[in-house]
């Protein structure tokens, strides 16, 4: 008997509708009001699409054959090796943070150096975004914060607005994961929209509370009275579950002094010379900004380190870009291998009952409390592995695949963001006497920013407008895969890097350049919104952006350059190896 074939919809016909493609965020869509088990609401996202039916699933028998043995021993032998890949993959992720803090932590430090540019909040956004992706580890961004507060070079009101840009800065890494599994067209689709919820919650919280913070100061007055009534004093360090089990390896490979980067930050220009990578360390574990980087401490308290580059004469850029390179290959096949792991063990009904378990709503009428239960688990899972980006990270593959929907990964990196700022405020219980009360008042301040986040973006249903922003994103980068390079440059470099440089060329400036892009971005926006909801409103030639070149309401234009750059570029290679080959030949005749 003859099926009928539903054709699926195509990824690269041209279906933007102008500007609005890309910034209409008031289409409703399935999982918006209400969650659903399927991972979006578009055809290309249904759990269907990977999953096998249930009529295509093999007949049960009661027999047991040796081929169902064997299969289920090779299925059982895979779960060791898929805690062995997670484990280098996090290992992997640790390393990739010590690249990018030799790369680029002397110029993180250099940034935070100019206080006065600090006292501009938008500039204190920017500079919190770049510092963290520079040393890829918003905890090193956040303790320099701490340091030049408890120095009192740093007040905490310019304070707030670095770790609101260090909390934006953090997400890239999960972005960057989600790039790995370009390979597949659907499973990238999804994984990009699951990383990016992350970034989208970051810049509309960012949107709406940064004006706050810095016309009432909200977060600062609330932190300072909780840390005046309570009258914390110093404790023990946080728990660090996760170190204590991949530190063996990661010290192995870099040890860093990571104070040398502060250093610089407060000031210390005698800390430039110094090295970021440890050559000694000390029996005893007493560090200081002293001794930082520093061969002078006591004989009996010094030892070699035992790493790979201990005595290596490699500047600290030639270090950094090694294991940049090394940790993006091991990130890579790890992440690659860990999808195909995945897929082959969650497979048939062991697939649908993993995705039923994870997605499906409590009873009715408690359903609403799913999502907060999943924010709870969010929360409990980082701290106890101290880390969003590992989490964030390994949780990204997961939404590829379809086993997490995107409705269940958002409340899944809400918790995240709440987990990391209790593991912040126990690792400020531990700082020094005179850094106690203004590492914790800017650990209550980073707390604030997500609660106030995700009261305003996640209680009511309608007001979840990361996940539609993140389903647009998701799409765009499935239609033209060099979209999710472009996002990540503009973002995490271009733009704060741009704002940055305003920054310092003066208010005056700032406002000039930035006046009239904010009202155009404002007017674009309210004019997409009106489109979807009420074109009738509109004048007829606003009701679409045909009337505009399409190079500026749509990717197309651009995916065709890039497309044929990419051709050019293949051809001209193609012909090199061609006449490499034919050189011999030529050679020998003569």
């Amino acid at each position: 008997m003859h099926t009928p074939q539903h054709p699926k919809p195509r990824l690269d016909e041209d279906t933007e509708s102008g500007i609005g493609s890309t910034l209409d965020l008031t289409s409703s869509s399935k999982g918006d009001g209400k969650h659903t088990n399927q991972p979006f609401g578009s055809p290309s996202f249904r759990a269907a699409d990977r999953l096998p039916r249930e009529n295509e699933s093999p007949p049960q028998t009661s027999e047991v054959s040796p081929h169902k043995i064997k299969q289920l021993l090779i299925n059982i032998s895979k779960v060791p090796l898929l805690f062995i890949l997670l484990f280098f993959f996090i290992c992997s992720l640790d390393t990739l943070s010590s690249a990018f803090q030799l790369a680029g932590g002397k110029v993180a430090g250099d940034i935070f150096k100019d206080n006065a540019v600090l006292s501009n909040p938008v500039a204190g956004l920017v500079v919190g975004i770049l510092v963290t992706v520079l040393v890829q580890s918003s905890s090193t961004s956040t303790s320099i914060v701490v340091s030049l507060v408890a120095s009192g070079l740093l007040e905490v009101k310019s304070a707030v607005p670095v770790i609101m840009g260090s909390n934006i800065g953090t997400s890239v890494t999960n972005t960057i994961v989600a790039m790995m599994q370009a390979a597949e067209r659907n499973e990238f689709q999804r994984a990009f929209a699951g990383a990016t919820i992350h970034d989208c919650f970051n810049w509309l919280s960012v949107l709406f509370l940064l004006p706050l913070e810095t016309v009432c100061g909200l977060m600062t007055r609330l932190s300072h009275l909780l840390v005046s009534i309570l009258q914390i004093q110093s404790g023990e360090d946080a728990p660090e579950l996760l170190k204590v089990i991949t530190e063996p390896v990661t010290t192995l490979i870099i040890q860093l002094e990571k104070c040398v980067i502060t250093g610089i930050a407060m000031g210390n220009e005698g800390m430039r010379n110094k090295s970021l990578v440890k050559e000694w360390c000390q029996s005893a574990g007493n560090e200081s900004f002293e001794n930082c980087g520093s061969n002078d401490f006591p004989l009996s308290s010094r030892v070699k380190c035992k790493h790979l580059f201990a005595s290596t004469e490699l500047s600290d850029l030639t270090v950094g870009l090694i294991l940049l390179a090394a940790s993006l290959v091991v990130l890579c096949s790890c992440l690659l291998l860990l999808v195909k792991l995945l897929n082959s063990l969650l497979k048939g009904q062991v697939a649908k009952v993993i995705h039923k378990v994870i997605n499906t709503d409590l009873p009715y009428p408690f359903g609403w409390l799913a999502g907060y239960v999943a924010m709870f688990v969010g929360a409990g899972i980082t701290f106890v592995v101290q880390s969003s980006s590992v989490f964030t990270s390994a949780m990204t593959p997961l939404v590829g695949i379809g086993v997490i929907s995107l409705e269940r990964a958002y409340p899944l990196t809400l918790g995240s963001n709440i987990g990391t700022t209790a593991t912040a405020l126990l690792a400020a219980l531990a700082s020094p006497g005179n850094k106690l009360a203004a590492a914790i008042q800017i650990a209550l301040c980073h707390l604030f920013f997500n609660i106030f986040g995700i009261l305003l973006w996640y209680p009511i249903p309608f007001m979840r407008l990361p996940i539609k922003m993140a389903r647009v994103l998701g799409e765009r980068t499935a239609k033209y895969r060099w979209f999710a390079v472009l996002y990540l440059l503009l973002c995490f470099l271009v733009f704060p890097s741009i704002v940055l440089g305003l920054s310092l060329a003066g208010w005056r400036v700032m406002a000039g350049v930035g006046g009239p892009f904010l009202g155009i971005t404002i007017f674009i926006t309210t004019i997409n919104v009106m489109q979807t909801c009420s074109p009738r409103h509109l004048p007829t030639k606003l009701q679409n952006w045909d009337f505009l070149p399409k190079w500026m309401h749509s990717l197309k234009p651009l995916d065709r350059l890039i497309t044929k750059a990419t051709v050019c570029c293949r051809v001209a290679c193609e012909e090199g190896q061609d006449e490499e080959k034919e050189e011999p030949i030529l050679a020998d005749a003569l």
